[in-house]
């Protein structure tokens, strides 16, 4: 009978334990619960550091001032200066007779320049690689136009271009005075190399093509 009550409790004593180890790892899974979602809650505060937030009446009325986007500087200077010498390039006084080549389409080439350069414009040597028409333009707004076709065309690594002065049939007494005026004016422009009246499909005799320094 002793026997086996000693068993009896033996066993009650292992029943005992094994709730015990079970309590004990229950307690332990929850504090390692609570520990990492004490850490997941605390993650962005322990990376950013300490944190002071801004006074009530601060919050509701403290605005951040940006500073104002500023515009390109415009170079006026510049501007003026590049209208100055635009006008100053070319001269309505300048007689250019002198200077063209005594033939039907009064060809120019400047000094230095052999006669197949004009010969290979006639041709078609070069293609034309812009142009433009100054058809309708007052004498100083065509001189403006082209001095300005002629820096944009010496910008972009033009060649050969085209320039339409019109053969003067609307002009009093049906005088060409832009052909002319054209005329005097590429001559004075040292960036033109050569020029000859346009080929029939070109325009003909109200316009030019122009060889340009490289």
């Amino acid at each position: 009978m002793k026997a086996k009550s000693l068993q009896d409790l033996q066993a009650i004593q292992q029943k005992l334990a094994e709730q015990q180890r079970l309590a004990a790892a229950q307690e332990q899974a929850r504090l390692e619960a609570e520990r990492k979602a004490h850490a997941e809650r605390t993650l962005f505060q322990r990376a950013a550091g300490k944190v002071e937030p801004l006074a009530q009446h601060r919050a509701r009325h403290q605005r951040v001032q940006l500073a104002p986007e500023q515009p390109p500087p415009v170079a006026v200077q510049q501007q003026l200066d590049e209208v100055r010498v635009l006008r100053e390039a070319i001269s309505d006084e300048f007689d250019a007779a002198t200077l063209l080549d005594i033939d039907e389409a009064l060809s120019f080439r400047r000094p230095g320049v052999g006669t197949d350069v004009t010969r290979k414009l006639r041709k078609g040597a070069w293609s034309i690689q812009g142009e433009i028409d100054l058809h309708g333009l007052r004498r100083e707004e065509a001189r403006e136009a082209l001095a300005e076709f002629l820096r944009e065309s010496l910008k972009r690594g033009w060649r050969c271009v085209r320039v339409v002065h019109g053969k003067g049939l609307g002009s009093p007494g049906k005088t060409p005075v832009l052909k002319g005026k054209v005329h005097g004016w590429l001559v004075q422009k040292s960036e033109v190399m050569a020029f000859v009246q346009a080929r029939a499909d070109e325009g003909g005799a109200g316009a030019l093509v122009v060889l340009l320094k490289p």
